[in-house]
């Protein structure tokens, strides 16, 4: 066992590093979304228009994530901020979107998760 671990010491190292990078990662990028609807956040439903009238949540901003990039200026980066859409995929977009302009951001993943 010895000789495969000094022989191959590279690979253990290799395996440890991207073990610490991925654990670093999740940390970094997990934010509980329920903390900040605590505060009052804002839920921003990222869906189009059209999925939004189908059916959201009471008092969620509807901004298609097509629309973000003209909009984003009608918040504040003092807001709590918990992006919404139908799956948490546009949600994930939208966060990243707002964490690159220093916004207090999470993903709450599918609208109807946080449905009342």
């Amino acid at each position: 066992m010895m000789e495969f671990i000094i022989s191959n010491w590279w690979i253990i190292l290799l395996l440890i590093s991207i073990f610490l990078i991925v654990l670093k990662y999740r940390k970094i990028n997990t934010k509980d979304y329920k903390e900040l609807l605590n505060r009052g956040a804002i839920i921003i439903d990222v869906r189009t228009e059209y999925e939004y009238k189908s059916g959201h949540i009471k008092n969620s901003i509807n901004v298609p994530l097509k629309d973000l990039t003209y909009r984003i200026n009608e918040f504040d980066k003092k807001d709590n901020i918990v992006t919404v859409c139908a799956a948490g995929i546009r949600a994930e977009s939208a966060k990243k979107f707002f964490e690159s302009r220093g916004y207090n951001v999470a993903n709450g993943g599918r609208w109807t998760n946080l449905k009342d």
